[in-house]
């Protein structure tokens, strides 16, 4: 009866430069998922298996990931993901404009099941949520649109807006988020209308007392009735580009009843660098982190499964650490760090405090040699060994330095994206504690003091970074 409406990526370049070739739903995150998997799995936790994933930039990754990851996956007869990338057509000629732009040109397609409500959904927050707790509640008060908000006591906004309270539990005024798009806001900048503010509680998350806060934050998270929702974006807003600026504090001038599902779980909109950084190695501490579904059977995180290898690691010293399936790790030692799937580490390398995303392929006639030295079944002889070491290092010198971690490099407090090749004895330390700085052309660019090494950047022998 509910179908979920997933805005799988964005304009915003908050996590450039990992978003340059890929939108942020789609950006690796501990070790073997995406950044989307986490909503997606979320849904299907909370039994909701009509699923539209709403797609336009650097789309082409995400697009591929969720058709094949979910196709079909924990998903009941009628229950399906489908993508829906940005289109032009006779009537539409334009991409899409926002968020409302993207579900009133879609609605033809949304209208296609006789659901009750649509769960509107971004794709790149990380979190936990038991939607139907959310969506009861919605019901329970008759209420035209729900809103999930944090507590203003995590000083921590998110982009999507605040509701200013009153005593009574009334909102008075829609505060937008400094910075908001003008083109993207409603036409009244603050509405005064005053409406119910209900604070739902659930057994599943805490929740305070809202009167005890003057402004409460959005989430980006809303249950729209059916048809409130056409009503919204075909008559009363036929115009309007974004939901959170535009269709929600319109609703609340026209006196639609807006309740409120306050949350105060763990959440991270991945706003920056910094952030989802912080979200990984938070993955790594597996006995203190406050997100817990990477090890949750009962609501685990679903993805693609890659059937890799399993990691092959050799006399390796490793503490704390995330290893993706089908990584190498040879006399290395590594401490708090994690490891995307394939990724390569070589003798003598340390790393600490990192993300390393992995690789999209494997080198093979370097990765038989590293694995199995002397003892790979293609190797004859130790003579032959040694002339094969001997090709590999010509070919190494010929094509390039290798995808993965060279030998003897040192990295430390880095996000190294996919398919980066790191050179031999590699210092990616800041050791001047630099906080910004921009060297794309050499392939990488420093922001809050992590050094973040580019999507296929080469970094050569003896580097200091």
């Amino acid at each position: 009866s509910v179908a979920a409406i997933v805005f799988g990526d964005g304009s915003q370049s908050r996590l450039y430069p990992l978003t340059k070739r890929r939108s942020e739903g789609a950006i690796p995150i501990a070790g073997n998922y995406r950044l989307i998997d986490a909503v997606v799995s979320n849904c299907f936790n909370s039994n909701i298996t009509k699923i539209y994933a709403l797609t336009q930039f650097n789309s082409t990754t995400l697009n591929s990931h969720l058709s094949r990851a979910y196709s079909g996956a924990r998903l009941a007869k009628e229950g399906f993901v489908e993508v829906i990338a940005a289109y032009q057509s006779l009537e539409d000629k334009g991409w899409f404009q926002g968020t409302a732009d993207a579900v009133r040109r879609c609605l033809w397609l949304l209208e296609e099941y006789p659901v009750i409500e649509f769960l509107v959904l971004p794709g790149h927050h990380l979190y936990k949520m038991d939607y139907q707790n959310l969506i009861e509640a919605h019901r329970i008060k008759k209420a035209d649109i729900s809103v999930a908000v944090l507590s203003s006591m995590r000083h921590h906004d998110p982009g999507f807006g605040s509701f200013k309270v009153n005593s009574e539990n009334e909102v008075t005024e829609y505060r937008e988020t400094p910075g908001t798009d003008p083109a993207k806001s409603a036409s009244v900048s603050f509405f005064s209308i005053p409406f119910l503010f209900d604070v739902v509680r659930s057994s599943s998350v805490m929740f305070n007392d809202v009167a005890d806060h003057k402004y409460l934050d959005s989430m980006g998270i809303y249950v729209i009735s059916r048809d409130a929702m056409i009503k919204l974006l075909r008559e009363y807003f036929p115009k309007a580009i974004d939901l959170t600026t535009q269709v929600i504090p319109g609703a609340i001038a026209l006196g639609m009843k807006i309740c409120a599902f306050q949350f105060d779980g763990y959440w991270e909109d991945m706003r920056s660098i910094e952030a989802f950084y912080n979200a990984n190695l938070e993955s790594t501490r597996k006995s203190k982190m406050t997100y817990n579904s990477f090890y949750d059977r009962d609501s685990p995180v679903y993805t693609l499964p890659r059937f890799l290898p399993p990691t092959s690691i050799t006399d390796a010293v490793i503490t704390d650490c995330v290893i993706g399936d089908g990584c190498i790790l040879n006399r290395c030692n590594i401490k708090g760090t994690v490891f995307g799937m394939r990724t390569r580490v070589e003798d003598g390398a340390i790393i600490e405090d990192s993300v390393i995303m992995g690789s999209d392929i494997y080198q093979s006639r370097i990765l038989a040699l590293i694995v199995h030295g002397s003892k790979h079944p293609l190797i004859k002889s130790t003579s032959h060994a040694s002339a094969c070491v001997q090709q590999t290092e010509d070919e190494r010198k010929s094509m390039g330095i290798p995808i993965g971690i060279g030998e003897g490099s040192r990295i430390r407090k880095a996000i190294v994206d996919k398919n980066a090749r790191i050179g031999k004895n590699v210092m990616i330390i800041n050791n001047d504690s630099v906080q910004e700085g921009n060297n794309e052309a050499n392939g990488y660019i420093i922001t809050a003091g992590i050094v973040v090494i580019l999507r296929s950047a080469v970094i050569p022998d003896g580097s200091i970074l």
